[in-house]
């Protein structure tokens, strides 16, 4: 089996590859608000969705400080096919909560993708073998190619009285359903990030079988036990925007540095570029190291071998 290390740098070398097609559809996915089937096709033969997908699942399973770079690298060609990623990326963890037969038949196929938006309004009711859900959910990035959602959503019982935790908070879930059941509502008319297609979506009195809801955050359910998942989902999250960010900042950077040749009347300017320039790149260079070593000290430490031990 490859090092984590070695297959990261592999990832990293199949997203550069892709980089030349991606900044080619630019205009095309400005236009269209999504990703071109193209993109998406080349990403997921590459096994690009499945980053942080447990192996046993068919996935790389890749570590932060692996995962990182692949992000970063897309993200120099174009923002939003690097925040689609991302975000794919994130959901993909919820397969180390679910039971293996649901996780294979969500994430088992090349094009196991899967998106959602955060809670809104929405309930779930509990009934015979799982729950019938009722709600809509906006900014559901990568909605347009993802073959499955998810709703993150409170808990009733079948009389409508809520479900609450011991400390008098509502239990929430996570539904996971195909994409096909829900009706999709084009919101996202936007200036930035246009080709993400974060729309929302609606479903009215679906039944969700129990093997396919979880939570997301809380260890003692979960089922994988490699390091990584004992990361929180919203930890990777942020982790996937801040590399897409990087990895932005790293592109801009160079061009910005390309692109300016002052006339000669205008060179007493180009000193202070230049040391801005400085300031810029160590900013993104210190900022880069930190998100690619912070994760393996946390990964390191006593609390996530006690998380482990726990699952085990």
């Amino acid at each position: 089996m490859q090092s984590s290390e070695t297959l990261g740098a592999d990832y990293v070398e199949r997203a550069r590859q892709l980089g030349p097609m991606i900044e080619a559809a630019g205009d095309e996915i400005e236009r269209r608000r999504d990703l071109p089937e193209l993109i998406v096709a080349a990403l997921a033969e590459r096994g690009l969705f499945r980053l942080l997908l447990p192996r046993s699942v068919g996935g790389a399973e890749l570590p932060p400080t692996a995962y990182v770079p692949v992000v970063e690298e897309v993200a120099k060609h174009d923002a939003s096919v690097a925040w689609c990623l991302g975000q794919a990326c994130g959901c993909s963890m919820t397969a180390a909560y679910l039971a293996p037969e649901a996780a294979r038949e969500i994430f088992g196929g090349e094009r196991g993708i899967v998106a959602w938006g955060p809670p809104g309004p929405a309930e779930a009711r509990m009934a015979l073998g799982g729950y019938r859900l009722t709600g809509t959910w906006s900014f559901a990035s990568g909605s347009h190619h993802a073959t499955w959602l998810g709703a993150h959503v409170a808990v009733f019982a079948e009389d409508g009285t809520p479900r609450l935790r011991p400390d008098g908070s509502p239990v929430f879930r996570t539904l996971l359903f195909p994409k096909r059941q829900a009706a999709m509502t084009d919101i996202w008319r936007v200036m930035g990030l246009r080709g993400t297609g974060s729309d929302s979506y609606t479903v009215t009195d679906l039944f969700v079988p129990e093997a396919f809801s979880t939570t997301r955050e809380d260890p003692t359910l979960r089922r994988e036990r490699g390091p990584l998942y004992a990361f929180t989902m919203q930890c990777l999250y942020a982790t996937g925007v801040a590399a897409a960010a990087s990895g932005m900042a790293r592109a801009m950077r160079v061009l910005a540095k390309s692109s300016i040749t002052p006339a000669p009347s205008r060179r007493r300017y180009l000193q202070a570029f230049q040391d801005g320039e400085s300031v810029g790149r160590l900013a993104v260079e210190s900022n880069r190291w930190r998100l690619s070593h912070d994760p393996d000290q946390v990964q390191n430490s006593p609390r996530i071998g006690v998380m482990s031990e726990v699952v085990q």
